[in-house]
Order: structure tokens, then C-alpha cells, then sequence
């Protein structure tokens, strides 16, 4: 059994083949596409967070309302950028989320990748600390995301409250158990994966990593999962880690499936700079016709190495399309494989 979630980028423009032409029509989609996935039996609605981009941006509200709409689906995001956060007020929105959805948020946070804008996080009013790099700040914002959702008393209280306060230092309200360990770590380097699995998050592991050998994209990213785990087991954490990878992957049924995704058949993967001083691998597409499909999945080995499985989905097509594209995967090949 594989968990089999979708990652939506959230993408919108006024255009006349999108299904999504205003960020009205995104937000609302989200949560119907996040309904209908439960109700087909998917097991998480994850979602891409940009900044400066007709794209999802601010993340807690929408993962409040489908939480509120749903009972059963996990709810996530794959990734925050910490560089942009406030990590305590983070932990208050996290906190609700969590607690409106009934513990099922699965939040992924990372240092960030590139984005629309040159250093956008100073537009947010941030800056590295003396000799920090912003992807230090990142991490630095994440050590203190991760603490305060321990719950832990940390603030003095005024001794001449408005409200009675509980006896000793205050902590950050409201307060949801156990979402510490639902936090995962978007890990693009073999590096950062260890970090991860060291600071105690759970692992995702997208469709590019850090071209760190030359070997073949999903190799590359089962030895990044092997790290990991054999560093989470080294590091005692006393609970199980988890692992997702996100894939995009279209089974091809219908003529409207072959008329969109048909040229994504027989992909490779390439190889391109990500940041200026940062080689990339980018994993390739799969496409094909369920039977194929099937085989060439489980040739994939860090799918086999994850426990979740993230489609990423083409939202632009609108509600209706992408339920199918989530239902071919759920009907005519996770059987195949073994995840149902």
C-alpha cells in the first residue's frame, strides 16, 4: 500500500484554453479538486507555494477550508519557502490549520528555490544575519519553526494581563499535538536530505534534485532517500519517518489524454542549471497507455524507495480533467504496482 496524494502548482492566467483565469478560480477549483480526490480514495491534496506569480501563494487558508470541507484527506503543501516566513506567526497559522482539519496537516517547508523576483524575501522584510546566506536564513527559520511547535512555554508573561494567564512563561496559541512531526523538509541535495533527517522531518524529494553523479534521475534520488533513512536511524528519533517523490505521470485512455499528454511518451531526463552555480536533474515525464505505464513505473526505483507518492497534477485543465487524470492512475495502474 503506497499513499497517493496530488501536488498542484495553482497556476492561473487569463487565457482561453485555461480552466483557471483568475486566482478566484484557483483557490475555489483547489478545494472542490481537494473534495472530489477524497471522495475517489486519494490520500493527500499537497500544494506549491510562489510568491510574485499567478500562482498559490498564502498557504493556511486554503488548507483551512479544505480541512474544514473534507474528514479524511491529508492536506499539505510541498513546499513553504522559509525565507519569506515569520516563523511564530507560522506556527499560529499552522497551529489552526491543524487543529481545523482534526491533525491532518502534512506541511512541507524548504530554504526555497528560485523565483519570480531577485531576493523576494527582502520585499517581505527580511535579510540574511551577518555572513549568512539566504538559504542559511532559511534553515535558521526552520530550526525555529520546528522548536516552537513543540510547545514549549517560552514567553514572560505581563503581570498586568488583560486576560488571566496560566502560571508560568506563555507559549504560542493555539497549540495543535503532534503536528511537529508532520513537518517535512523539500531536500533538492543529498546534503540536505541528511539535515533533514537529523533536525527530524519527514523527507519529499520533487521531480529535480542537485545533479550530484551521472547517473539517472531516479537513482539519484533513491540514493538520496537511502541517506536519509539510514541517517534518521542513526539520529534515534523515536517515531517512523516518512518519504514522498512527486511525479508527473499521465495514463493514457482517452483521446483527450493522447491529445495533451501523448507527446510526453518516451521522456528522458535532462540536465540543466537550476541557479547559476547549481548543476540539475530533472526527472522525466511518464505517459503512456496503463500497460506501459505499469512497467515502466516500477522500474523507478525511489518510488519504490518512498512511502507517498505525489502526482503533480495540470491544473490549468480544470476541475473535471484532473479528477480524471488522479482517477486513470487510481483504477488502471496503482493495482498494478501493488498501491492498491
Amino acid at each position: 500500500m503506497k499513499k497517493i496524494g496530488f501536488l498542484s502548482f495553482g497556476h492561473w492566467s487569463n487565457h482561453p484554453a485555461y480552466g483557471t483565469r483568475t486566482a478566484s478560480d484557483t483557490l475555489l477549483q483547489s478545494i472542490e479538486l481537494a473534495v472530489a480526490a477524497e471522495e475517489i480514495g486519494i490520500d493527500g491534496a499537497y500544494f506549491r507555494v510562489h510568491h510574485f506569480a499567478n500562482q498559490l501563494a498564502s498557504p493556511f487558508p486554503l488548507l483551512a477550508a479544505i480541512g474544514a470541507k473534507t474528514s479524511e484527506i491529508e492536506i499539505g503543501t510541498g513546499v513553504i519557502d522559509m525565507r519569506y516566513e515569520n516563523p511564530l506567526y507560522m506556527v499560529e497559522d499552522a497551529g489552526a490549520a491543524d487543529l481545523i482539519s482534526e491533525g491532518r496537516l502534512q506541511l512541507g517547508i524548504s530554504r526555497g528555490s528560485p523565483e519570480q523576483v531577485i531576493d523576494g524575501w527582502r520585499y517581505f522584510g527580511y535579510e540574511p544575519a551577518e555572513g549568512e546566506s539566504d538559504a542559511d536564513m532559511g534553515r535558521r527559520k526552520a530550526v525555529e519553526f520546528l522548536k516552537q511547535l513543540k510547545g514549549k512555554g517560552f514567553a514572560r508573561p505581563n503581570p498586568n494581563p488583560m486576560f488571566p494567564n496560566p502560571p508560568g512563561l506563555l507559549r504560542l496559541e493555539p497549540h495543535s499535538e503532534g503536528l511537529r512531526e508532520r513537518i517535512w523538509w523539500g531536500a533538492a541535495s543529498n546534503a540536505t536530505a541528511i539535515w533533514a533527517a537529523e533536525n527530524g522531518m519527514n523527507l519529499q524529494s520533487s521531480t529535480l534534485k542537485e545533479h550530484e553523479s551521472n547517473k539517472p534521475f531516479h537513482v539519484q534520488q533513491a540514493e538520496q532517500i537511502r541517506l536519509y533513512k539510514e541517517t534518521w536511524k542513526k539520529a534515534g528519533h523515536l517515531h517512523e519517518p516518512r518519504v514522498s517523490v512527486s511525479r508527473s505521470i499521465f495514463a493514457l485512455i482517452t483521446d483527450e489524454d493522447r491529445r495533451f499528454f501523448g507527446q510526453e511518451t518516451g521522456k528522458v531526463d535532462k540536465v540543466g542549471m537550476i541557479e547559476p552555480d547549481k548543476r540539475a536533474i530533472f526527472g522525466r515525464s511518464y505517459a503512456a497507455e496503463p500497460d506501459q505505464l505499469i512497467k515502466e513505473l516500477a522500474e523507478d526505483e525511489a518510488i519504490q524507495e518512498a512511502d507517498t507518492l505525489l502526482l503533480t497534477i495540470p491544473n490549468t485543465l480544470g476541475l473535471d480533467y484532473n479528477v480524471h487524470v488522479l482517477s486513470a492512475i487510481l483504477e488502471h495502474v496503482a493495482p498494478g504496482l501493488g498501491w492498491r
